[in-house]
């Protein structure tokens, strides 16, 4: 079914607006991909914090005119299932190569990411980047190593001293009068 001037304009608003907040994007081949396999797509892509959707190139490229992903309008040729990542960079990479293992017929085509062009077999690198929750996780461990090693060499130096409790010993001449 054709759409009319207003629901064109509606479909590059809402894309538009998405793109406007996206941290990526990806651009895939999806012809031959079964509506079963679509569907369990769009059900994971919610999951994730990834919008999906099939539209006309022109409407994509005007949709991306004026934010970050202007780069990708050149590379839009063919018909393409777009994949914005909303919550986390590599969210959209994820779940294209996810599903791409199970369907030979979804293939990345288009990876953008702050305002670069990436060639397609940047998905992977994209899909490897680590999600919120594992990014904080090694800063928290990074952040503790310090404390834990001072630990560490304070115990290492209790134990050559003969054991027991470290207590710090203020010598006479730097204690208030």
């Amino acid at each position: 079914m054709a759409l009319n001037l207003s629901q064109k304009q509606e479909v590059v608003a809402e894309l538009a607006e998405v793109a406007a907040k996206a941290h990526s994007l990806i651009a895939a081949e999806y012809a031959g991909t079964t509506v079963s396999q679509m569907t369990a797509m769009r059900k994971k892509a919610r999951e994730s914090g990834v919008f999906l959707k099939v539209v006309k190139n022109t409407l994509a490229a005007r949709a991306v005119g004026g934010t970050e992903f202007e780069v990708v309008k050149d590379a839009l040729v063919g018909p393409l299932l777009y994949a914005f990542s909303l919550e986390e960079p590599g969210a959209a990479g994820r779940l294209i190569k996810e599903f791409a293992k199970t369907n030979d017929k979804l293939i990345a085509k288009v990876v953008s990411v702050e305002g670069k062009l990436l060639p397609a077999a940047h998905v992977d690198v994209l899909a490897s980047l680590p999600t919120r929750q594992e990014a904080l996780a090694m800063l928290a461990r990074v952040l503790s190593e310090p404390v834990a090693m001072f630990a560490r060499a304070v115990k290492a130096v209790a134990d050559k001293q003969g054991g027991g409790d470290v207590v710090a010993e203020v010598p006479a001449e730097a204690e208030p009068a």
